[in-house]
């Protein structure tokens, strides 16, 4: 639709502009603010808080406002405050980086959802303003992290609230601390909206994003709250997961949201668990509360706060799980709250220790996993709480993930009429698998996604030689260091790699016999591109080691395999390189230690380009992989137990994973190749989008946990609600 006159743009525009007291918001129509604003503030509490530690909702990937303006063709506005946000959602910063990884993009994805879906929601996150970090790449060195400067003042989206006593003003909240002798220090933080809007504009999703890095909040508030999972001490740990959760309440006070179900995404956010026993121990024996409570009622309103929350545990791995040093936790909370945490949190094997997963584990009315297969790690890691563990399989956004190209195909073909707001309909994809005319479309469509991604990736070879004589950086890709026109070639087989460098994820599992590798590419005598990426914490030195164990062994493919074998790296890893790998590349490769990788949803996202996976039967491909119809696996396919847990080398199983997953090489490659065989690489493509994408999209994900919200929803959305429901349900027991 395209707007011709200036009386209709500006009608439009206004249209596009909502105000409350809190400040003026752009995108949503004033009913659609009110409706939303209405539903979190009712008195009967009928709506959810999501509680997360970080969120990935990149507009770069998607953005329903700008979509809108271009859809209809309006560039600026005679009306200066229309003009100022015409300019900010078309022209503005698309990077909001509040997120590091895997989790804070499940976040982004599921807040997403939420709106689409018109189900009441707010999200409490922190802002941060040196965001997680910005990771350079040196051929040498390795990863080299430095700070990620961005101005949230000026990113659309964004919006820093006012105080309505004072419009001037931005809205503050006081957060108490408490020192060893406690004594009180004040925290501050101001109140930022980000809003989630839905593909029609007519609903959206508020995120309250808690900034502490101000001037009124004390100097070592402010330098703990500046980066994503700061971890310099066990303090910044500390403090930062306290900022989160003391701030909850406050936030929501403040604002006067009433949801009474708050989700916890990870334990990063339980402390709200405390300041709620305190709420009820306050409201039960007075203002003396914390000199006269028992033990028994300390237990009894953990059990009333636990009626208010759901629990959504991320990981098996031990260093997902926060524990702290009683005495040093001491430094930072009042004494009667190491007595709520002595009897709720104490690590059963180092007595020491607070563990705040024991703790949300405690104090919650439900508590899921992220997979089936997870479901059962869970359950063996903490038995007692076994019976109220349940599985709810992660989801992505389609939305978001699907490329524009893939949208297109999606978009010309009745039967996926609706696709955007129903995924359910790609279950009629079983219908074109013999539809020529769809398979044509669809390699097509693939050509365009792999011509993106490999343009991507030359540019950026470019730029790395340009590097050479301009830095002091010695660009992390051997191809950059050899002569112009050894680039790669689109349509050649990509296989995509990208995620959080983390041992366990074993990224060089594929390289770590070279000698076997380059006897199956030479053997076949085809050509392979290997398209890494991803970021390893900053103070995870293993995970470091293993991004440069992959620019280490580039040369040595190179030439072992006389140049068929190209492997590159991507620094800088985000959602718009995500979408660009998930969606351009042949095969999807995942080689996590079964059964460490608790869900993932990289493979998921491509998935809903129709991406075939090569993995290891973990996390989400147990369900996604339907016998093999939907791609290849290879591995050790153990049972779960507390052998199997272990994080030590030692215990990876390299060279028996890898055997097995050079095994399958060879059929792989002959399948993508082989002119007799290609058709069943793209039957392989066709049943991802007829049994994946229907079931590992944050839709129906969204639905499972309405489930447990126990809300009331609109007719309307109920209906849809009980089909996504109905259409899978993730703690069936068939693993």
């Amino acid at each position: 639709m395209s707007i011709h006159s200036i009386t209709d743009q500006e009608t439009a525009l206004k249209a596009m502009v909502a105000k409350n007291k809190w400040g003026t918001f752009f995108g949503v129509s004033q009913q659609t603010l009110n409706r939303v604003w209405g539903n979190l503030t009712a008195p009967d509490g009928n709506s959810v808080v999501y509680i997360t530690m970080e969120i990935g909702a990149d507009l770069d990937v998607f953005h329903p406002v700008q979509k809108h303006l271009r859809d209809l063709e309006i560039t600026d506005s005679t009306n200066s405050v229309f003009d100022h946000y015409t300019k900010l959602f078309l022209h503005g910063p698309q990077k909001i980086p509040n997120y590091g990884g895997g989790l804070g993009i499940l976040a982004g994805d599921t807040l997403k959802s939420m709106a689409e879906m018109k189900i009441p929601t707010v999200a409490v996150s922190l802002l941060y303003r040196k965001g997680y970090f910005s990771q350079l790449v040196d051929a040498q060195i390795g990863q080299i992290s430095t700070a990620t400067d961005w101005q949230p003042e000026n990113t659309p989206s964004l919006y820093l609230l006012k105080d309505p006593e004072n419009p001037d003003l931005p809205l503050e909240i006081e957060i108490p601390f408490f020192d060893d002798h406690d004594r009180k220090t004040s925290a501050y933080a101001r109140l930022w909206l980000k809003m989630e809007i839905s593909k029609n504009l007519d609903f959206f999703t508020p995120e309250i994003l808690l900034d502490y890095a101000i001037p009124s909040s004390p100097d070592w508030i402010r330098d703990a709250a500046q980066h994503l999972y700061d971890s310099r001490t066990a303090q910044s740990k500390i403090i930062q997961r306290r900022l989160l959760g003391a701030g909850v309440i406050p936030a929501l006070q403040a604002l006067g949201i009433t949801s009474h179900i708050l989700h916890l995404n990870e334990q990063h956010g339980v402390v709200v668990a405390l300041h709620l026993i305190v709420e009820k121990l306050k409201e039960k024996l007075g203002d003396e509360y914390q000199f006269i409570a028992t033990d028994d009622d300390i237990l009894q309103a953990a059990q009333s706060v636990a009626k208010r929350i759901v629990y959504t545990i991320h990981t098996p791995v031990k260093a997902g799980h926060d524990r702290f040093d009683q005495n040093l936790y001491n430094q930072f909370g009042h004494d009667f709250c190491q007595r709520i945490l002595h009897l709720l949190a104490l690590d059963e094997d180092e007595g020491h220790l607070f563990n705040f997963t024991a703790f949300a584990m405690r104090v919650n009315r439900a508590t899921n996993s992220v997979s089936r297969l997870h479901r059962g790690v869970t359950h063996k890691q903490f038995p007692e709480f076994a019976p109220k563990i349940t599985a709810i399989t992660n989801g992505v956004h389609h939305a978001t993930w699907i490329s524009d190209a893939k949208a297109d195909l999606y978009s010309n073909f009745k039967e996926f009429e609706h696709w955007q707001k129903n995924p359910l309909v790609f279950s009629n994809a079983h219908l074109l698998m013999d539809h020529q005319r769809f398979r044509s479309y669809f390699e097509q469509a693939w050509q365009q996604d792999n011509n993106a991604l490999i343009s991507h990736v030359n540019d950026m070879l470019l730029r790395h030689r340009k590097m050479m004589h301009e830095t002091w950086i010695d660009p992390p890709n051997y191809l950059s260091q050899i002569n112009d026109n050894n680039v790669l070639e689109p349509g050649v087989f990509t296989i995509g790699f990208a995620r959080r460098f983390s041992t366990y994820k074993r990224a060089d599992l594929i390289f770590s016999n070279l000698d076997t590798l380059a006897k199956i590419i030479n053997n076949q005598n085809k050509p392979v591109n290997f398209i890494f990426a991803g970021k390893a914490h900053p103070a995870d030195e293993p995970g470091k080691r293993l991004i440069q164990q992959i620019l280490d062994v580039q040369e040595d493919l190179y030439k072992k395999t006389n140049g068929l074998a190209k492997l590159v790296f991507i620094p800088g890893y985000d959602m718009l390189i995500a979408k660009l790998m998930v969606s351009g590349s042949h095969a999807w490769l995942n080689s996590p230690k079964r059964p460490l990788e608790a869900s993932g949803t990289s493979g998921m996202k491509a998935a809903m380009n129709g991406v075939p996976n090569i993995s290891t039967m973990d996390g989400w491909w147990a369900e996604g992989y339907h016998g093999g119809q939907t791609g290849w696996k290879f591995g050790i396919e153990t049972d779960v137990s507390e052998s199997c847990l272990s994080e030590t080398e030692s215990t990876l199983l390299y060279e028996e994973d890898a055997a097995s997953l050079y095994a399958i090489l060879p059929e792989v490659l002959n399948t993508f190749y082989d002119s007799e065989l290609r058709h069943l690489y793209i039957d392989r493509c066709i049943k991802n989008i007829e049994l994946n994408i229907p079931t590992f999209n944050t839709h129906r994900m969204a639905a499972e946990y309405v489930d447990r919200y126990e809300i009331k929803l609109q007719p309307a959305v109920a209906k849809q609600v009980k089909a996504l429901q109905q259409a899978y349900i993730s703690n069936d027991i068939d693993l």
